[in-house]
């Protein structure tokens, strides 16, 4: 399955590869640079249908467990203070190229906000992007009344942070919360007083199928 996001980069690719091998078979037949250019193109389409690609994943779990909303790797687990959460930890993923890009929520929630800021294109592990870079913010509340926020944060590559998420909204586990073109971070923000972190550094995680902690109950 591809990913919506996709289509405004597949569509184009695709009608230029095909008026490039058109060009090629009729006009250009023994002009190398053409072969090559079609050749180029071709290759870009093949790495975009992969970067594209939107697994059909269940999501797993009890009500009080929350899935990874990304896939990719976990690169920290800091403690930090958080205005609206409070003592909390900061869970970072990082997304590379070949990781799915689509994000999702990690429990039954409802959306209390959503904010973008602008900043910084910083590579996607530096500890910094987390506070400087471009980024998407949705703080929720679960059903048991824990707030937790979902950071989509644009990398060295990414330029585009797409989010789904409106106040008010009633989400539920696995739904889309948004979309990150090329290699990106995502982090999560939990209390520490009320959230049970079951991943740790270097954990390679899948949205909607790996867990990352509980909320107690």
């Amino acid at each position: 399955m591809i990913a919506n996001e996709g289509k405004i980069i597949l569509v184009p690719t695709v009608i230029v590869l095909i008026l490039g091998l058109v060009s090629s078979y009729v006009f250009f037949d023994n002009i190398t640079w053409i072969k090559v250019f079609n050749y180029v193109v071709l290759i870009f389409l093949i790495f975009s249908l992969y970067f594209f690609r939107e697994p059909n994943r269940t999501p797993i779990g009890e009500s009080n467990e929350m899935v990874s909303p990304a896939d990719g790797k976990i690169i920290s687990i800091d403690e930090i203070q958080d205005p609206e959460v409070g003592d909390a930890y900061n869970i970072a993923i990082f997304l590379s190229v070949f990781n799915v890009h689509s994000q999702y929520v990690p429990i039954n929630s409802n959306v209390i906000s959503t904010n973008y800021y602008a900043g910084k294109y910083l590579m996607a592990f530096n500890p910094k992007t987390s506070e400087e870079n471009e980024q998407s913010v949705t703080l929720f509340i679960n059903e048991d009344k824990n707030k937790y926020k979902v950071k989509q944060i644009a990398g060295l590559i990414a330029r585009r942070i797409l989010n789904y998420m409106t106040p008010d909204q009633q989400v539920i586990k696995g739904d889309r919360l948004g979309f990150i073109r090329f290699g990106s971070r995502v982090e999560i923000i939990v209390s520490k007083d009320d959230f049970n972190v079951d991943v740790k550094k270097g954990d390679i995680v899948r949205a909607n199928i790996s867990k990352i902690g509980s909320f107690n109950v």
